[in-house]
């Protein structure tokens, strides 16, 4: 298969990504899913709240993943030019920088209505995925990220500049989108003990990451960063994991107690 994208489309020098249109359609999802599930009597977030609540998401997200990819990816870039920070639309978002991102925003807005932290964000983890499924598709739409080179008569090549490359992008979205986003739906249909939903979001996302790592190409910025095949991904995912084993085995022992 071979890929040639573009604008969605323009006017003048003014142009509509397919990029921008993937991440308002996965904000749109996610808020329709969250409102749904608010509307629970056992929730603890209340359908008039999610709506701040997936606003605050967006903005964390945003800035979050833009100014992580230039302090991991591009440093030499923002110091030269510090302007580049607010040029979103000439690509470069970090997944890890985004979560921080959302993390502090729902550390606020929790405070803000007195609601504990992983409260927040056990509500909004099944959601996540959604918006992290519609990334990874604007990604193969915008002809970013692609994978290593494959064989050419492997059904799953597809072919970029004349050369076979795996769709990273698209085993990204399968996993850390469909399979994501239904492992936690499944798992937060009734009550589940707090952190536990925040937990195996961490592990699940962490390890899929951690596994697909190895058919994407590394950032040409960093390359591998240990033993000739570690990536910065690798680097960045593996403490999820520690961090949503650690948070389930407490939420565990918070509800045996309880």
């Amino acid at each position: 298969m071979a890929v040639s994208i573009g604008p969605l489309f323009g006017y003048g020098p003014l142009e509509v990504r397919w990029y921008g249109l993937m991440y308002l359609i996965g904000f749109a999802a996610g808020w329709l899913g969250a409102r749904s599930r608010a509307k629970r009597p056992w929730s603890l977030v209340k359908p008039e709240q999610v709506d701040d609540i997936v606003f605050y998401v967006a903005l964390g997200a945003i800035a979050g993943g833009r100014i992580g990819y230039m302090l991991v990816y591009g440093l030499s870039e923002l110091v030269a030019d510090p302007l580049s920070l607010i040029r979103v639309w000439e690509g470069g978002m970090s997944f890890h920088g985004g979560l921080v991102g959302v993390l502090l925003a729902m550390w606020l807005y929790g405070r803000a209505i007195k609601q504990p932290f992983f409260v927040i964000t056990d509500f909004i983890a099944p959601w996540t995925p959604i918006g992290l499924f519609c990334g990874r598709i604007g990604n193969f739409i915008n002809g970013e990220l692609w994978g290593k080179p494959t064989s050419v008569d492997a059904p799953w090549a597809v072919i970029v500049n004349g050369e076979a490359r795996h769709a990273s992008q698209l085993y990204e979205a399968f996993l850390e989108g469909i399979v994501l986003f239904l492992v936690l739906w499944l798992y937060t249909k009734k009550p589940r003990p707090v952190m536990a939903p925040s937990g195996l979001f961490l592990i699940v996302y962490g390890a899929s990451r951690l596994v697909i790592e190895f058919v994407r190409e590394p950032d040409q910025q960093i390359g591998y960063v240990a033993l000739g095949w570690v990536t910065m991904g690798q680097v960045l995912s593996a403490p999820m994991i520690i961090a949503g084993v650690i948070l389930i085995v407490l939420a565990r022992r918070r509800a045996s107690t309880s």
